[in-house]
């Protein structure tokens, strides 16, 4: 029998405006997380406390079904339960100075260390030059010095007086000491007065000079070890002088921090260097010195500084960072160059965090996508979580752009989740092609594409839809938008009974629906103002569309929808672009004659048709041979095209026009043309569900209602996909006015009834279709086919038409 079109109710799922009590979605408490998804929230959960290495997520879903806010608010809720992590600080090394350390304190105690240190610092560079200011102090200096002084002076006084008792005078002159014969009056002898002397006499003076020469070299020989003497005696009294303004405030310090042993270590190793480094602070006291570089200077203090490099202090749970943009040093940190004098140079307070180290003790949120696509990125991170620490590397080095002197930081040790959100096929990409990915990423979050539709899903649709409206900061929608969009989620899903979970196309649809609703003034969203908006969205996009439709209303492009016609029949397409996609009918001719039992798809032979599309054709040939020839040969030849069709060609969706048109060219029994055909046919002919039905019946719909047909237009669908239907609601209005008609299949003879109005027919008692059947006719021909083979072997071989067959 001719299937019975479908009733209006089949055709569009409705959402009835008693579902909901409310009156508009401000009533509503917003859904915290998305519809659904119970199965990625239990990985979620296992994924963020299951213990052991490797135990990271990959969350994967479709862009826009709300996978990152659900992770974020996951990942929140389960943070607010786990304490909050340590600060970490880079200070000096002053055993390793290229190799900063790394210490912990409890959060907020980070900040206050690098606040007491720089306290500390400003607080010496008064106090010691005060200190070294006092008068008792610089007395003390003075007394010293002075010694020193004296000391240097009795030496030359006593050599001096020894000299005179032997009748030689100590002179002392620019370059030095020296030595002179003395006179009666106690001058230095003049030179001709010495020559006048005796021999005797100028030996022995002479023999004096050298020996009083000597004892002067003995004594200027002990000034630089008095000297030295002096310098200790020195600097141990301005150790002392030090020690006992440093002693003091670093030990206010490390009261504040009595129970950190690093740190109070570290700071011992600050007193002792700022003891030692004492005059650095008494120079910047006042003007410098001339020759001092103050960048040296500035150094000096600078090593006393901290680099709170993690600061916790602000959190009240474990963090939960979200990277969107992970590159090599966003992730890992990095070490910045400054540029002094012609080079690049950097320290330790040049140390930056990543988002790895922010998220020490919580969570971390990475873009799939944008890790892979950032060099070193994806390596690094696996390289950190196999060591289980962080080591910031300069990138500049690895990229070949600096070859500068840099640091090599201590390592911070790591105890992170993350979380990576991406497409599923890059899941698919990570597990075949990194052998590290599942011994890292060892929980797989899936996030559905669609929900059931159910009283309780259609329920958290529209707390969805009260979220989508507050966080969009639009007006609130009344409830008949939001049965509107419950209906619009189902279409989004290509199916009645379920409901797409794509939030950013419902709040897309939802943004716009509040301009439309701001232009007609209107308080709240109204069914009417939504319904402009998929109305507005579609017709943005719907350039191709139209353009291809039009081409077949002028005529260019051949498709028939009145009259009859043997061998051809409207097949339905689907279009996609990124942005739309959409269906458009397309003519499908068969010819058939006498052959070898071939079905050529000319797609295939011109190499436009897919592997999908060739295999139904194959499907084709082999229900021919089993339903009507299956005692003798198949001796037809036959062509399939789908004409001015000049792209490429896939799926079967196509299999059931295609088979209706060949038995149509086989049996001579016209099809009507006010029909389209929709649906893949396997070997026993039975109907299977295709995709993009929605699209395709709207699209036949759309080209008779530009043709202004008359009526009695409609299309024929798999059974199976009738829970697919959410045709658009003036399809419906067609449906229900008689003017357009959907029918459902189950199988080939359904179709053929309503497309010939002539009997499928079945086999008899005797094995045998009806005469004048649809199948009885294709049936006859065949064996009219084999007839004519046999004939046609025996009359150009001489052989029996059953040795030809041999």
């Amino acid at each position: 029998m001719a299937p019975e079109c479908l009733p209006a109710a089949a055709l569009r799922a409705r959402c009835p405006d008693d579902r909901y009590a409310f009156a508009t979605t401000a009533e509503l408490e917003p859904l915290a997380g998305p519809v659904g998804q119970l199965r990625a929230l239990d990985a979620l959960r296992f994924g963020n406390h299951a213990r052991g290495p490797g135990y990271h997520t990959f969350a994967c879903g479709p862009a826009g079904s709300g996978r990152l806010s659900l992770v974020l608010a996951e990942l929140g809720r389960e943070a607010r339960g786990r304490p909050v992590p340590d600060d970490w600080i880079y200070v000096y090394n002053f055993d390793l100075k290229h190799a900063p350390r790394a210490l912990h304190l409890p959060a907020g105690q980070g900040s206050a260390l690098a606040e007491a240190m720089g306290r500390l610092v400003e607080d010496l560079k008064t106090a010691l030059p005060a200190a070294f200011g006092r008068e008792e102090n610089r007395r003390r200096q003075e007394d010293i010095e002075s010694q020193f002084q004296e000391r240097q002076q009795q030496a030359i006084t006593a050599l001096s007086e020894r000299a005179a008792q032997q009748g030689v005078l100590l002179i002392g002159t620019p370059s030095g000491f020296a030595f002179a014969p003395m006179d009666e009056q106690g001058e230095a002898m003049h030179p001709a007065k010495f020559q006048k002397l005796p021999a005797d006499e100028q030996s022995r003076l002479k023999s004096i000079i050298e020996g009083l020469q000597d004892e002067l070299q003995a004594t200027v020989r002990q000034f630089p070890l008095w000297f030295r003497e002096t310098r200790e005696r020195l600097k141990s009294l301005n150790r002392e002088i030090a020690e006992f303004v440093v002693n003091h405030l670093v030990g206010e310090v490390k009261a504040r921090f009595p129970a950190h042993a690093e740190v109070l270590a570290w700071l011992e190793e600050i007193r002792v260097d700022i003891v030692e480094h004492a005059p650095a602070f008494l120079a910047a006291a006042g003007p410098l010195p001339s020759g001092t570089d103050p960048a040296e200077l500035e150094s000096v203090f600078q090593r006393y500084a901290v680099n709170l490099f993690v600061d916790n202090g602000a959190l009240d749970a474990a963090p939960v960072v979200h990277s969107d943009l992970p590159t090599l040093g966003n992730l890992i940190g990095r070490i910045e160059h400054r540029a002094t004098l012609g080079t690049f140079v950097t320290d330790f307070t040049l140390l930056k965090a990543g988002a790895l180290h922010r998220a020490n003790g919580g969570f971390l949120v990475l873009d799939a996508r944008q890790l892979l696509m950032q060099p070193f990125a994806w390596e690094a991170l696996k390289r950190a979580l196999r060591a289980s620490k962080v080591a910031l590397d300069a990138s500049e080095t690895q990229l070949g752009l600096l070859t500068t002197a840099t640091l090599d930081p201590t390592p911070i040790p790591l105890d992170v989740k993350i979380c990576l959100i991406g497409e599923r096929w890059l899941l698919y990409a990570l597990e075949g092609h990194d052998p590290e990915f599942r011994d890292l990423f060892k929980v797989i979050a899936d996030f559905d594409d669609e929900v059931p539709r159910t009283p309780d899903s259609e329920l958290a649709y529209a707390r969805l839809c009260a979220r989508l409206a507050r966080d969009a900061g639009t007006r609130a929608l009344d409830r008949g938008a939001v049965c509107l969009l419950v209906e619009h989620g189902a279409r989004l899903a290509d199916d009645a009974e379920r409901l797409s979970t794509a939030e950013h196309a419902l709040a897309d649809v939802i943004r716009e629906a509040d301009f439309c609703a701001d232009v007609t003034g209107q308080a709240t969203i109204g069914a009417d103002q939504l319904r402009e908006a998929i109305a507005r969205q579609q017709r943005r996009v719907g350039r191709i569309r139209e353009r291809m439709l039009e081409e077949i209303v002028r005529g260019n492009r051949l498709i028939a929808t009145d009259g009859h016609a043997v061998g051809q029949i409207n097949g339905l397409s689907v279009f996609q672009t990124d942005s739309i996609s959409f269906g458009l009918p397309t003519r499908i001719t068969a010819l058939t004659r006498l052959g070898d039992g071939r079905v050529v798809d000319i797609e295939r032979e011109t190499e436009l048709g897919g592997a999908i599309h060739s295999k139904g054709v194959l499907i084709l040939s082999n229900f021919l041979a089993a339903r009507y020839a299956a005692g003798v040969p198949l001796s037809m030849s036959a062509s399939l095209v789908f004409e001015q069709s000049y792209g490429r060609v896939d799926g079967d969706s196509a299999s059931l026009a295609e088979l209706c048109a060949l038995l149509s060219s086989l049996s001579g029994v016209p099809i009507h043309q006010r029909y389209a055909v929709t649906g893949s046919v396997n070997q026993l002919g039975e109907v299977q569900a295709i995709g993009g039905v929605n699209e395709k019946i709207e699209g036949f719909f759309d080209l008779c209602a530009a043709r202004g047909s008359g009526g009695g237009h409609g299309v024929l669908i798999p059974r199976a996909n009738v829970k697919h239907l959410m045709l658009r609601e003036d399809i419906v209005a067609a449906c229900v006015a008689g003017s357009f008609d959907v029918y459902a299949v189950g199988g080939v003879d359904e179709a053929l009834n309503l497309l010939t109005s002539v009997e499928a027919g079945t086999r008899d008692a005797d094995d045998l279709f009806p005469a004048h059947s649809v199948n009885g006719l294709v049936e006859a021909r065949l064996l009219e086919f084999s007839t004519q083979r046999r004939e046609f072997v025996r009359n150009h071989t001489g052989q029996s038409g059953a040795g030809a067959d041999d």
